[in-house]
């Protein structure tokens, strides 16, 4: 957490004034449009990851669906994932989260300012209205993502199998599937060390509902989890 505290002090004289802003957006999220909520979010990370000394490294933007209403799938390497993301992508998404992290201070208001969904691991009713909810609002044009590991991978960029429960949104939304491959984004929050480093985010060619209607949910996360691990291998 040594890079937290180094964004804070390069940050210090912002950190008053974005805190409060970010606070005031995730506790008024319903007053502000999704663009301007998502500007707020690109911006304050833009600053932070600036004072972390990281650099988003970001690949294969022109893949990214003409049309919103998709889901990004990436692999998961830690708490850091979801702001690599916000600055590769000049879209608006939302997140499901495991409900163990909806609190944690910070990741709590950008996840506010999402309108971000958390899921019960072990609760299968919960879990599958929050799958029902945001099918829905991906079939009206919203686009999320998905962590389809289910919990961060301790093995840096090597990967956990991908549960193919997670593919059900996706599934019942008929909508793109877009997989996401993060390299040593687990360097910036999961290591003690605050060296200058470059996390790599590619956005890779998308599965269509054509390609994957007469697939198994667990098929379709073999498929995701081969071309992420391919992208890695030939990257990290």
């Amino acid at each position: 957490m040594k890079r937290i505290l180094l964004m804070v002090i390069r940050n210090l004289i912002f950190v008053p004034y974005g805190w409060v802003k970010l606070c005031y957006y995730a506790a008024h999220a319903d007053h502000y449009t999704v663009e301007q909520r998502y500007a707020l979010l690109k911006y304050i990370d833009k600053r932070a990851n600036k004072g972390g000394r990281i650099r988003i490294d970001s690949h294969g933007l022109e893949n990214l669906p003409k049309e919103n209403g998709f889901i990004f799938y990436p692999n998961h390497q830690g708490l850091y994932d979801v702001l690599a993301i916000i600055e590769a992508c000049p879209r608006p998404f939302s997140v499901v989260m495991k409900k163990e992290v909806q609190n944690v201070p910070f990741l709590k208001q950008v996840f506010a300012c999402m309108k971000a969904y958390a899921i019960d691991r072990d609760d299968l009713k919960q879990s599958m209205k929050v799958i029902i909810k945001v099918s829905q609002e991906v079939m009206q044009g919203r686009n999320f993502l998905i962590f389809a590991e289910g919990t961060r991978s301790r093995n840096g960029n090597q990967l956990l199998d991908f549960k193919g429960g997670s593919f059900k949104a996706a599934m019942k939304a008929k909508c793109p599937i877009v997989p996401v491959a993060l390299i040593d984004s687990y360097k910036s929050f999961d290591t003690n060390s605050i060296k200058s480093l470059t996390v790599q985010v590619h956005f890779l060619k998308p599965l269509v509902y054509e390609e994957y209607k007469d697939m198994k949910s667990v098929e379709i996360a073999a498929e995701v989890k081969g071309r992420i691990e391919g992208v890695i291998e030939k990257n990290a």
